[in-house]
């Protein structure tokens, strides 16, 4: 699917998936768990109840690695499988293409390369996230290409920038230890102008949120699919504010995303059926063997990188090298996967 056709698709505006079905199930869950975590950060905030950092890193890990780490393999095989072998190969191709030319960007330039990473995860969750509003919540509020633009950036936006505010020593440190890995040497920008960052980020943040609801209030009026952007966006920052960064990050993308993308791929394999269905157990061994691969480059960009635990100990130091490396899968899984796939993606909504 191009970028213009992923921006502006009218003719889902007006799905919505049945009641009681798998994936509003699912997309219940997602919101019913994160409220839960909300609440919970909101709680203990209120109490002056603190988690350690450690109980914070291991939620991370487990979340991350356990339980996110397949789906992002299973998002190209499920594309893929309906594809012709020639098309596989250069999408691989391409892949991995992006991949080295983006791991060669860290080494060169590491900041600037980690301002780019960060900007991908945006991307990708707020971009993703539309294409399960199209798919399953009804987008009748947004008529207009900006509208979409704004609506991916403030869902995704909530993922980088809200604990950008929230936990600022927390976001600077692992942030220091990322582009560390990579030989960066001195503090990063962020760390000497974040007043004045912390200032525009919640400027241009704040604006977009008020323009994007403020919008689909004006274009659609009150109507369900803008009450339920209403609710959902409001939840993830929320969450986002609340909640611990490093556990809220980690269990925002398996209880969150993942969850929601399955969501969208059941109710679309429902609604078009493939000529091949697939078996649960193809799909487990997707999953698995799409786990194995990403385990292996993993392990060949620790062997690559000078300082793989960037100068931190081994808890921290781990979640920031993983936290790179799926940064670094994050842009090629966006820009091929989706972007670059014209009749199709990871994403697809029909």
């Amino acid at each position: 699917m191009s970028a213009s056709s992923a921006i502006a698709d009218p003719q889902a505006s007006t799905r919505q998936a049945p009641a009681r079905s798998p994936a509003t199930v699912a997309v219940w869950g997602s919101r019913i768990t994160l409220g839960a975590l909300a609440l919970g950060g909101i709680g203990a905030a209120l109490l002056d109840v603190t988690l350690s950092m450690t109980a914070q890193m291991v939620g991370y890990l487990i979340g991350m690695v356990a339980l996110n780490l397949p789906h992002g393999g299973y998002e190209h095989f499920e594309n893929l499988r309906h594809r012709r072998t020639v098309f596989s190969l250069r999408y691989i191709v391409l892949y991995l293409g992006f991949l080295a030319a983006f791991v060669g960007g860290f080494f060169a330039a590491p900041v600037v390369a980690l301002a780019l990473a960060f900007s991908t995860a945006v991307v990708k969750g707020g971009h993703g996230g539309l294409k399960v509003m199209d798919a399953l919540c009804g987008t009748d509020h947004l008529q207009y290409g900006w509208q979409r633009v704004l609506a991916a950036f403030v869902r995704g936006g909530a993922i980088m920038l809200v604990p950008l505010l929230a936990w600022p020593g927390v976001y600077i440190s692992f942030s220091t230890y990322m582009v560390q890995i990579f030989g960066a040497a001195g503090p990063l920008p962020l760390a000497t102008h974040l007043p004045a960052v912390q200032t525009t980020v919640g400027t241009v943040y704040g604006l977009a949120l008020i323009a994007h609801l403020g919008a689909g209030l004006y274009v659609g009026g009150r109507s369900q699919s803008w009450l339920t952007d209403l609710a959902e966006t409001t939840l993830l920052g929320i969450y986002f504010t609340f909640v611990p960064m490093m556990l809220a990050v980690g269990l925002y993308f398996p209880l969150w995303y993942t969850l929601r993308q399955t969501a969208r791929t059941t109710a679309i394999s429902d609604a078009e059926p493939a000529p091949n269905p697939r078996s649960l157990p193809l799909t487990w061994a997707a999953m698995a063997l799409g786990a194995l691969a990403t385990f292996a480059l993993m392990a060949a960009l620790y062997a690559l990188v000078p300082n793989p635990l960037g100068g931190a100990s081994l808890l921290p130091g781990a979640v920031a090298f993983y936290t790179v490396f799926v940064c670094i899968l994050a842009l090629p899984h966006i820009v091929v996967g989706q972007w670059l796939d014209h009749a199709r993606g990871i994403w697809y909504v029909p």
